[in-house]
């Protein structure tokens, strides 16, 4: 009975299976035919074949040859490269082997990735004996990491050594090892649980947007396939045999074209022309897009290199390098594209440019368009977060923030000050955060044991070494060969060999820095609708999200007004979301606090439940008002009184304004046990200042 197939084919998947390729399959398809390009990174949400689409590659791939018995799979055909278990005697055999998928877990220690000290090797033998790690393994072959952006900090910088270098060194326990590391790196994210570090974004050649299809007949399709494949495997692998197989000759056939394709000069300065316009950064992208262009001619079966091949491959390498900010939306202009590549092919043997004759005027085509006009290839959309279009503006204080045309609260979303009447029926306005700006950090006090980030002092797997325990007691750290074998000479041995036993077995406890959770809880209502003071609070928020993006915090936004409370901003990473819903919020209404405080102390619980290690700071920002029914102060005492029940660090920034005051939020705060800021602190900077003074 045949066994049943690894994985499904990638010619069954919807969009591999068409011609042209979608977006995805071709980018996994132009990697392998030249892996110089660098990678893919595949951005979609759950449920959209990302990892059966790389699972499905590696199969396609020709084959390598290698020396038998080499855990390093260097080429036998390349002298230039060694392998630490040679030099191979001249006889040693030759064999082909498929291309090896090996996948990277984002929990992985450091030791699975670089390899490690052989235990068995050093404890029965006394030999100092290097195992490999998966790096080693991967050379010649690819690379997979699932949810890339989780993946922790001290592993990206081992691939980001790996991918610059194509070699990793290993200086460890007694051994010092240096070997090849040249692979295929895939990725796939689902940008809802955060962003990718910038500097392992750039690394990826080529990045994909993926998205579950609306036509339903698509969807159709792909369900009608899927359950075929798991009913019967073997009998759907075999159906698509043959579309396997000239899959696979095609893109062996274009790895041998793509040496012998021409690059001429005219279609290397459009590319150039292509990345200034979009005004990337470093010059990675242009050699990036010229080896995609050619790669995607020998694909297409071209000797040379059109403006087809140049558009497809600006479209595949240029979104996420021309993302600065991480509020800056994904994905580029393919007007301007168009506009910059023209109508013409690039002439196909030029090498010298005929008298600058091919460098567009100020203007033509938008490549060189410097006076801020809207088809200047320096006019980005307006994201609202202030990002200025051309010269920046100085930036502005409290008293130039507010809008002439908009400066008064409009009249239907007033509420009453203190004179006790109920509300009208109001309408809500929205107000847009201004430039966000970078705050210093703020930390948790004491040291928490949550994930690893940028933050908060915490005992976690990274870090200094500041000791060594048994494992099983929550450290996680690797093993303390060290302490390991002392803790073993220790015990009574009669004199003879040390014997190392289980209770011998000790892993380092290591000192670094964990994420966190700041909540901010927002009152939306009539009281806080002011322009001004709502366009502060929204730009002190996109600051510390910024700063939570470059921190791997996790930030969470709770707002209310009428008569409820909403998670506007589920606790999350994605930077991109938060500014989004955060443009969009509106005020007005009136101030339900208690039910803004129980939203706030749901959340918190269930952030508890889901990771009890990752410690939370609640931000509440109102002016202790309490308009939302009858009863409703008592209501928020009580939920106050639960609320700081929970033991959460909180603070208060106190929102009344007016010559009148009532001093209720300085009354919460005390309820809560939190520090009260007053309202004149209440500025961007303020509001910043505030969080970090309370969690230093």
């Amino acid at each position: 009975m045949p066994l049943r197939p690894s994985h499904y084919p990638f010619s069954a998947i919807v969009g591999c299976d068409t011609e042209p390729l979608d977006d995805l399959g071709l980018a996994l398809v132009l990697a392998s035919v030249s892996p110089e390009i660098g990678g893919v990174l595949v951005r979609g949400e759950k449920g959209t074949a990302k990892s059966t689409a790389v699972r499905a590659l590696a199969s396609l791939l020709p084959p390598v040859e290698v020396h038998r018995g080499d855990r390093f799979s260097v080429d036998p055909a390349d002298p230039a490269q060694e392998s630490p278990d040679g030099p191979f005697p001249s006889d040693t055999a030759v064999e082909s082997r498929p291309v090896r998928l090996v996948e990277l877990p984002v929990g992985a220690t450091e030791d699975r990735v670089l390899g490690s000290l052989h235990l068995e090797q050093a404890l029965t033998h006394g030999q100092v004996a290097y195992e490999p790690g998966l790096l080693a393994r991967s050379h010649r072959g690819l690379l997979y990491v699932d949810e890339v952006n989780l993946l922790h900090d001290h592993l990206v910088d081992l691939l980001l050594d790996a991918a610059a270098t194509g070699r990793v060194t290993v200086e460890r326990d007694g051994f010092s090892v240096e070997h090849a590391a040249r692979f295929l790196l895939i990725g796939t994210m689902n940008p809802e649980e955060g962003e990718l570090r910038p500097q392992l974004l750039d690394r990826f050649g080529l990045t994909v947007e993926v998205s579950a299809p609306s036509d339903p007949a698509a969807r159709v399709e792909v369900v009608r396939r899927r359950m075929a494949y798991d009913s019967d495997a073997v009998a759907f692998t075999q159906r698509y045999g043959q579309a396997e197989k000239a899959l696979a000759e095609r893109i062996a056939a274009a790895r041998d074209t793509v040496r012998h394709v021409r690059l001429s000069h005219a279609a290397l300065l459009k590319i150039a022309q292509v990345c200034a316009a979009f005004e990337v950064d470093g010059l990675r992208a242009d050699i990036v897009t010229a080896r995609t262009a050619l790669a995607h001619a020998a694909w297409e079966g071209r000797t040379s290199v059109t403006r087809a091949d140049i558009r497809r491959a600006a479209l595949l390498a240029l979104p996420h390098r021309r993302r600065r900010k991480p509020f800056d939306a994904p994905g580029i202009d393919e007007e301007l594209l168009d506009r910059v590549l023209g109508d013409e092919e690039p002439p196909p043997d030029d090498p010298e440019p005929p008298g600058g004759s091919d460098d567009p005027a100020p203007g033509e085509d938008g490549a060189a368009d410097t006076d801020g006009s809207e088809e200047g290839p320096s006019q980005a959309p307006d994201t609202g977060h202030g990002e200025p279009d051309a010269s920046p503006a100085p930036p502005r204080g409290p008293e130039d923030s507010r809008e002439p045309e908009a400066s008064q609260e409009p009249e239907e979303s007033r509420e009453t000050e203190a004179d006790g009447t109920e509300p009208r029926p109001t309408t809500g306005t929205t107000v847009r955060a201004s430039t966000p700006y970078r705050p210093r950090a703020f930390t948790v006090r004491g040291t928490g044991a949550g994930a690893d980030g940028r933050r908060s002092r915490a005992i976690g797997t990274r870090g200094r070494r500041i000791g060594a325990e048994p494992p099983g007691r929550g450290s996680g750290g690797s093993l303390h060969l060290g302490e390991t074998v002392k803790a073993a000479a220790s015990r009574p041995h009669g004199g003879g060999r040390v014997g190392l036993l289980p209770r011998d077995l000790r892993v380092a406890v290591r000192e670094g820095q964990e994420s966190n959770l700041v909540l901010f809880c927002v009152d939306a209502s009539g009281s806080m609708a002011a322009r001004k003071r709502m366009g502060e609070v929204k730009t002190a928020i996109l600051s510390l999200l910024l700063d939570a993006y470059r921190r791997r915090d996790k930030v969470g936004l709770v707002t209310f007004r009428g008569t409820r409370a909403e998670l506007v901003l589920p606790p999350t990473r994605s930077v991109d979301t938060a500014a989004a819903r955060l443009d969009a919020l509106p005020a007005g209404g009136r101030t339900p606090l208690a039910e803004g405080l129980l939203e706030a102390a749901r959340v918190l619980r269930r952030e508890r439940l889901r990771d009890p290690r990752q410690r939370p700071l609640l931000v509440l920002v109102t002016d202790g008002r309490a308009t939302g029914g009858r009863g409703s102060v008592g209501r928020s005492l009580e939920a106050a009184d639960h609320v700081a029940g929970l033991g959460v660090a909180t603070v208060v920034v106190d929102g009344e304004s007016g010559p009148l005051r009532l001093g209720l939020a300085a009354d919460l705060a005390l309820r809560l046990g939190a520090d009260h800021i007053p309202v004149s602190e209440v500025s961007a900077d303020a509001l910043g200042d505030a969080v970090r003074e309370r969690a230093a």
